[in-house]
């Protein structure tokens, strides 16, 4: 326990997001929480997070639910049925009949996976002329797991470091295929997508089902096999992209929002990639003030590189139009995605009464057009304003040399990275 604490202080991580606080009832039994307990406050508490992200991005790409044509889900922290999506969509009002695809067992990969599968329906109603406006939604409760692995490192003297990393988060987007016009200005354009599996790595990262939630698994191999798997896949998708502006070449080109699993993840991409925290900038400043939010966080990142504020904190000062998009997840898998960010995008902002989102739902016109050119996504979501100059600094001095406090700490330390 000494050592999961002392590695608690060198994550970098200075605040995690929960729904709960630590005197949150379920964390402070004289047991841990078993499944059936958990998926209670999933379905309760987790539920009620989506709905709240769901209704931001339907504000904001100006939206009603009953405009909603596809739902793509995500989650690895409940495997309920029906799946969580269901009572989502049963909240938010959409009664019309919708293609509904829910994903599990791709872990923090899951957000990204979901905005490919989003995609690819979105392609298909392209080919048979029909209008597709997808939700996506990811959502991942982490915090009430943490009662379980305290009891597992008490009980087998593990240095289990899952506990030092995640949080909770919902996050949602409107993808839509331009058929019927476009209700909404873009936040970002997307304009290709690439994944592949790292052989031989299933038993390296892992998430698996116990009694009392779920158990990570983690080889110390991670870090490596990651930022080993960027460069091929980044080439393989500019490749795709014969028609990206010519000064568009190398990864330093490029604005990066990768999914933070942990801190030798961003800074192993750095170097295989020769890039600075500065191009993943929003990425350093989700997870330093909200942790691993598993498959909900590279939504946050997307959402969090868009505010103005970021800009500031870009490489010579230049935020780039162009935006890699990229994540891991169990198997190993690597996720990437291209964007292509809408730099004069105003965002609309939710007004919230009483603590729940409460956007306008009226109903959009849905006449039939000619199809555009690309799939579009439309994000909206909380923002964290006026931590620019503190970020900044922060960028600035990213990466301590760690204290060696032995060898298995040293190992420990070594292996932070989590899906």
């Amino acid at each position: 326990m000494t050592k999961v604490r002392t590695i608690n202080n060198y994550t970098g991580i200075d605040t995690r997001s929960a729904i709960g606080t630590v005197d949150h009832p379920l964390a402070n039994m004289d047991h841990a929480p078993t499944i059936s307990e958990l998926c209670k406050v999933f379905l309760k508490d987790g539920v009620a997070l989506a709905v709240n992200a769901s209704r931001k991005a339907l504000h904001e790409a100006q939206l009603s639910p009953l405009d909603i044509t596809h739902v793509v889900s995500t989650t690895c922290t409940n495997s309920a049925n029906p799946g969580f999506d269901h009572f989502v969509c049963k909240e938010l009002g959409i009664t019309q009949p919708v293609e509904k695809v829910l994903l599990h067992g791709i872990g923090c990969s899951g957000g990204l996976a979901s905005l490919r599968t989003a995609a690819n329906l979105a392609l298909g109603s392209s080919f048979r002329k029909r209008r597709a406006r997808a939700l996506v939604i990811a959502l991942e409760i982490s915090s009430l797991l943490v009662r379980s692995e305290l009891d597992s490192i008490n009980d087998s003297q593990d240095t289990r470091i899952g506990v030092t990393l995640f949080s909770d988060c919902a996050s949602a987007a409107i993808l839509c295929n331009g058929f019927g016009g476009v209700e909404a200005e873009p936040v970002y354009e997307l304009l290709g997508w690439d994944n592949r599996v790292i052989a031989d790595t299933e038993h390296d990262l892992g998430f698996d089902v116990d009694p009392l939630g779920w158990k990570v698994v983690l080889s110390p191999r991670v870090p490596k096999l990651t930022s080993a798997a960027v460069s091929p896949t980044f080439n393989k998708l500019l490749q795709s992209l014969p028609k990206l502006p010519p000064h568009y070449k190398t990864a330093s080109d490029f604005d990066w929002a990768l999914h933070p699993g942990g801190a030798t993840i961003l800074s192993g991409v750095e170097k295989a990639m020769n890039i600075t925290p500065e191009h993943m900038r929003a990425s350093y400043d989700t997870y330093i003030n909200h942790g691993n939010s598993s498959s909900a966080t590279i939504f946050s990142v997307m959402d969090r590189l868009r505010q103005k504020d970021m800009d500031k904190l870009a490489p010579d000062g230049k935020a780039k139009d162009f935006v890699v998009g990229c994540a891991f997840g169990p198997g190993i898998v690597i996720e990437m995605c291209m964007l292509k960010r809408n730099m004069s995008h105003i965002q609309r902002t939710l007004v919230v009464e009483s603590g729940e989102a409460t956007p306008s739902h009226t109903e959009s016109e849905r006449s039939e057009g000619e199809a555009g050119q690309e799939i579009e996504i439309q994000i909206e979501m909380g923002s964290m304003e006026g931590k620019d100059e503190e970020l900044g600094e922060k960028l600035r001095d990213m990466h301590p040399e760690v204290p060696q406090q032995g060898d298995s700490l040293s190992e420990a330390l070594n292996g932070v990275e989590l899906d």
